[in-house]
């Protein structure tokens, strides 16, 4: 039986701070003035809670900034930027210790010893945690360096272009030094500013001009995965990432986001839900939700594309 939007609301709202408040702000447009407390629940309890629990003493998830992969301070960062969780002083613990550590001598957050270059995506992931988390802009005005110093001449960005010398951008990379462009831009950073504001139409020019998923040579998908709804999406690319990206910063319609807004409405359940697709398969901290069931991210994130493009429409 399907579930009018009021009902979905209502599930939404039982599921955790971090779904809570992101309904709120996204789909019901709450006053702003009553939110900051919503969000601060995000680190109390619930999956926020939950993560920062996880970290060592030493300031590190996991064993190091990019070690074991999903449970490390990188990833498990990007999962609280993603959950919309407040600057708590375990996390500006960690950036401390990450900035103290991991800058290489090209500029950029390196966490491999046995690699000399950094890595572009992993850059772009970093800027998007570090600059919604408030950090100090002279602490890395060399990550900006670096990164500006990756694009590519189609707009986009390859992590394999100071390693072997990528010709062609990757989906993947470009949308996610788009998140941290988005979110240098967002906290009012002036280092090099315009520059990634150039750099930022440029590769969102590049990934319409894929229509989000597809060859601009023969019009074929990419890859499959790029049509799978995946949560948490890590650096994995996917048209729902790339979709709640371009609402995020209130991009109008375009009609090249036309056939991934369509793939979407496709995949919504009779109910009117969306379930997870699958997991990127990995150690974890825990699994926030189950594949194969309806999703609250899923859900949530669907809507707030769908109904943000249907209103622009």
């Amino acid at each position: 039986m399907e579930m009018n939007r009021e009902e979905i609301i209502a599930w939404l709202l039982e599921g955790d701070p971090a779904i809570q408040y992101q309904t709120r702000r996204d789909l019901l447009h709450d006053d702003p003035t009553i939110l900051p407390d919503l969000k601060n629940r995000i680190a109390e309890e619930g999956w926020g809670r939950a993560f920062l629990e996880q970290q060592q003493p030493d300031g590190h998830w996991g064993r190091a900034f990019y070690q074991p992969k999903w449970t490390s301070s990188h990833y498990t960062l990007l999962d609280l930027r993603n959950l919309c969780a407040p600057a708590t002083p375990e996390i500006k613990k960690a950036l401390e210790l990450i900035l103290a550590t991991v800058i290489a001598s090209d500029g950029g957050v390196n966490p491999a010893k046995s690699i000399e270059q950094s890595d572009v995506c992993v850059n772009g992931m970093f800027l998007n945690y570090a600059c919604y988390f408030g950090t100090e802009e002279e602490k890395f005005q060399s990550v900006v360096d670096f990164i500006l110093s990756q694009q590519l001449s189609d707009g986009g960005f390859n992590c394999r272009l100071n390693r072997s010398g990528a010709r062609h951008s990757s989906m993947h990379s470009t949308l996610s030094i788009l998140e941290g462009i988005r979110e240098y831009i967002v906290a009012g950073y002036a280092y090099r500013a315009d520059e990634l504001k150039r750099v930022e139409r440029e590769a969102q020019e590049f990934l319409l001009r894929h229509r989000l998923y597809k060859s601009d040579h023969t019009g074929a998908v990419i890859h499959p995965s790029f049509l799978k709804l995946v949560y948490p999406p890590r650096w994995r690319y996917d048209i729902l990432r790339a979709l709640d990206y371009f609402q995020s910063v209130g991009y109008p319609y375009d009609e090249r986001l036309q056939d991934a807004l369509d793939v979407l409405r496709e995949k919504r359940l009779p109910d009117g839900r969306w379930k997870m697709q699958a997991h990127h398969p990995g150690e974890v901290h825990f699994q926030m939700e189950q594949a194969g069931k309806p999703s609250r991210w899923n859900t949530l994130r669907c809507l707030r594309v769908l109904e943000y493009y249907d209103q622009d429409g």
